[in-house]
């Protein structure tokens, strides 16, 4: 099982007429059990790549395969976590997990059960009648992972999840989400600007950068989980991805406060 990225690009039109290319000729392989980020600047596409993947949006050119069957819409072997956790504000916790598992078919006592079950996976278990407003915005955001994690998608495609968050609260689900993936080690394409996150998570480092050099670098992380952030391997890849973005033209300097690229 893997996702087949073929030739892409993507222009967009404005009033009828073409306007600049945001992804060009655009070819990666992404196999199952993967963890991949793509980094790179605000602007280069990488939102627009992970669209194109979970089907909401088409290419002007190209393809995309997963599991050798063509994307052309949505479907719910991609499962998709957006920057704000988008939950229904009427529903509590255990019904917003529950609501995809309703419009599947299923019945009152198996969604219950598997709403709960995904709920305590992300520690959310204790917070189950609680509605979104009396919830932070981390637990907001678990409450999305597992509503898509409940509907067992064979793919997890997240866009900046935790950018809004505190730094203590970031780091807490950048740990969750790991333990999360490893239990169930499906493919999980992640867009983010910090290089420090990237390092963190991935088993690969997509760089991109503005079309049409879209994609600067493909980098294999060297580094065994768990990750100690302040060790010297972890510190020594971040030096190492860092200067491989100084080297290219297409990409940003990154902030040297904050890991992220500007």
């Amino acid at each position: 099982m893997m996702i087949r990225i073929e030739k892409i690009s993507k222009r967009y039109r404005n009033n009828g007429r073409e306007s600049a290319t945001i992804l060009a000729d655009i070819n990666l392989t992404i196999p199952m059990g993967q963890f991949v980020c793509l980094l790179g600047p605000s602007g280069c596409g990488k939102t627009t790549l992970l669209n194109l993947v979970a089907g909401f949006i088409k290419p002007s050119q190209g393809r995309i395969l997963f599991n050798d069957v063509p994307v052309t819409d949505p479907g719910p072997e991609r499962g998709v976590v957006f920057q704000d956790a988008t939950l229904f504000p009427w529903l509590t916790a255990r019904q917003n997990v529950e609501f995809g598992l309703r419009q599947r078919g299923l019945n009152h006592n198996d969604c219950t059960k598997t709403a709960t079950e995904y709920l305590h996976l992300v520690g959310m278990a204790l917070h189950a009648d609680a509605y979104p407003h009396a919830l932070s915005g981390g637990m907001r955001q678990r409450i999305a992972i597992a509503r898509v994690l409940a509907l067992e998608p064979q793919a997890l495609l997240m866009d900046e999840p935790f950018s809004s968050l505190d730094i203590n609260s970031r780091e807490h689900l950048q740990d969750e989400l790991l333990r999360v993936w490893d239990s169930h080690r499906r493919i999980l394409l992640y867009v983010t600007h910090s290089v420090e996150e990237a390092v963190y998570l991935a088993d690969r480092v997509i760089i991109m950068g503005p079309a049409p050099n879209n994609i600067c670098g493909d980098m294999i992380l060297p580094l065994k989980r768990p990750r100690k952030r302040l060790s010297n391997e972890f510190q020594n890849v971040i030096a190492s991805l860092r200067i491989s973005l100084d080297a290219l033209p297409c990409c940003v300097k990154p902030s040297e406060k904050s890991g992220r690229i500007v």
